[in-house]
């Protein structure tokens, strides 16, 4: 062992040794190779440093450019493209419905009627997307309804609407269609698209595909694209409760369940600015929520909703949304029905 070590210290001193050896026999190798080594080592010419950050700068203020302006464009190509990247089987006479917004249509034939065209050729023979839009808002409102009556059956109706409103609402849907460059295919006046020409676009897409493949195609279609949106939302986020302690006594009524009583569980630095106080809620000598808050009232605010979510199932910790479940297409069935 002492051996191998002594060896290990031993080797880069005669390495040392073998390369100055190397140097004093050979001093006309080392003086020839000197000016390849300097050759190769000089920084190679480039352009200024400036130029990299100001045509960056000159593409950031570039006006917005349609992708329909740029080279390499058919637009029955990337309809198809679009449908395959879906993994959804669309009519493309509906498809291309689907994106035909009015404002473009209008902005069309003003063009033509700018250039002096004859009244039969300003007119545009198409369709616009107003009615495919109001036929998918109609399916996936009743389609998100049923879902949630489903997974939460002691939701009330109140909640169950703000939850379909929240999922159908404008930002939300030009949020997701936006994820999947709908702006790029749809045709409208203004470029980049505003939000509702979005919202309308993508929910013409819902009822093109509506009409293309039914209801249960359409129903997961919705499932999968509007649902995973309430990742980490909670739920009076969404709701708005102004009198929390209100809606529990309603619940706890309905239930035949006494009046709960606050009482303080917990405190901390009551003679700071940032005093803590923790309230639990207690029906018939048991806790039934707890939660904290800055001053009591808050805290008592905070325990009535943590007892509410808990009277719902819509917990923080509650199971993720089963996307197997066979009643799916049952809810499809209801949404289309009631479309």
């Amino acid at each position: 062992m002492a051996a191998r070590l002594l060896l290990r210290l031993v080797r880069p001193l005669l390495a040392g040794a073998g390369r100055g050896a190397g140097l004093g026999t050979a001093p006309s190798t080392a003086l020839s190779t000197a000016p390849s080594t300097a050759l190769s080592t000089a920084p190679p010419p480039e352009k200024k440093r400036w130029l990299r950050a100001y045509l960056e700068l000159q593409r950031l203020q570039a006006p917005p450019q349609r992708r329909s302006e740029k080279p390499n464009w058919d637009y029955h190509a990337e309809i198809q493209a679009f449908s395959h990247r879906l993994q959804e089987n669309f009519a493309l006479d509906l498809l291309k419905t689907a994106f035909v917004n009015p404002c473009y249509i209008e902005s069309e034939e003003t063009r033509r009627r700018q250039l002096g065209l004859d009244k039969d050729a300003v007119a545009l023979q198409l369709q616009d997307n107003t009615g495919l839009a109001e036929r998918g808002l109609r399916f996936a409102r009743a389609y998100l309804a049923q879902c949630f009556e489903g997974a939460y059956p002691e939701l009330p109706a109140k909640g169950i609407e703000a939850l379909v409103n929240f999922l159908t609402s404008q930002e939300l849907v030009s949020y997701v269609a936006q994820n999947l460059s709908v702006q790029d295919l749809a045709l409208c006046r203004d470029f980049p698209a505003p939000p509702d020409v979005l919202q309308r676009t993508f929910l013409a897409v819902i009822g093109a595909l509506l009409e293309s493949s039914g209801p249960e195609r359409t129903g997961i279609f919705v499932r999968d694209f509007f649902i995973p949106q309430l990742i980490g939302k909670d739920l009076f986020e969404i709701w708005e409760v102004v009198n929390p302690m209100g809606l529990l006594l309603e619940e706890l009524t309905k239930r035949n369940i006494s009046a709960p009583e606050p009482r303080i569980t917990r405190q901390l630095g009551v003679s700071t600015v940032l005093p803590v106080y923790f309230v639990g809620l207690y029906c018939d000598k048991k806790i039934l929520a707890e939660g904290p808050g800055e001053t009591l009232l808050a805290a008592e605010e905070e325990a009535a909703r943590v007892a509410l979510r808990k009277l719902y199932g819509y917990t923080e910790n509650r199971r993720p949304w089963d996307y197997s479940k066979p009643r799916q297409g049952l809810a499809a069935e209801k949404a289309i029905s009631s479309n």
